[in-house]
């Protein structure tokens, strides 16, 4: 029998880097500092310290190049999942709608 990981049609790539959260669709849009876990060709999953961010919110994740050479990674994402770590984070599960 297959795992679920195996059923993927994307592998995820393990990055824990530090990015930047937007909530798109919220009047009050601010970004907030977050870390990009993992990454695959569709979606991508980010620790928030925060409190939990409502399904179907439109974010704006990016995370800076550490290389000159190579530009930022800028994505729009849906928020398909939300589960909460602690009291004070969450790890949030984004589907890519958009890459630049």
């Amino acid at each position: 029998m297959l795992a679920y990981d195996d059923k993927r049609n994307f592998y995820r790539m393990m990055v824990n880097s530090p990015c930047q959260v937007t909530v798109i669709d919220s009047p009050a849009a601010k970004p907030m500092d977050a870390v990009c876990r993992d990454i695959s060709a569709t979606g991508l999953s980010i620790e928030l310290q925060s409190l939990k961010v409502e399904l179907g919110s439109l974010l704006e994740i990016t995370i800076e190049s550490s290389n000159e050479e190579l530009e930022s990674l800028v994505a729009k994402a849906k928020v398909i999942r939300c589960d909460e770590l602690s009291d004070q984070a969450c790890l949030v599960g984004a589907e890519i709608s958009e890459m630049n």
